[in-house]
């Protein structure tokens, strides 16, 4: 599985993110593009310890089982519902998510996977950095082939 702390893999991210514009469409699922960032970007903000969301029942009893879909070769499946504090329902601006979300690549590359924050994944509960690598960019993909890129 491809990780996000991988130069490579981080290049091909960040080149097709260049591909996004604020008129890229959904194959599938509401969000707009913008709003797609943000909740990546949101996302990021897990492991990087700018955020803190709470673990809801369902992670607790089964996050744990399920932990591998996040980091195996698996594709996610579609519209799957997702964290509720990383929901982006408002507009956002996409040049500035989209910067965002680059600068974040940066940290990872800069060896951020050695600071992540021990603050456990809301569903999945308690992740290695090696697992959050792998997750990150596995979300990043997901998103992207969303918007077709």
């Amino acid at each position: 599985m491809k990780s996000i702390f991988d130069t490579i893999n981080a290049a091909e991210i960040t080149e097709r993110m260049a591909q996004l514009s604020e008129k890229s469409i959904p194959e599938w699922g509401t969000m707009q593009v913008s709003q797609m960032l943000a909740h990546c970007s949101a996302f990021h903000d897990i492991p990087l310890g700018n955020a803190f969301p709470p673990r809801g029942l369902l992670g607790r009893l089964i996050g744990r089982f399920a932990k591998p879909m996040f980091y195996n070769d698996k594709p996610l499946p579609h519209n799957m519902s997702t964290i509720p504090t990383i929901i982006i329902d408002d507009q956002r601006q996409f040049m500035a998510e989209k910067e965002k979300i680059e600068q974040q690549i940066n940290i990872f590359q800069q060896g951020a996977s050695e600071k992540f924050s021990r603050h456990p994944h809301p569903f999945f509960g308690k992740l290695t950095a090696e697992q959050w690598g792998k997750g990150i960019y596995k979300h990043l993909d997901h998103h992207l082939k969303q918007f077709g890129v």
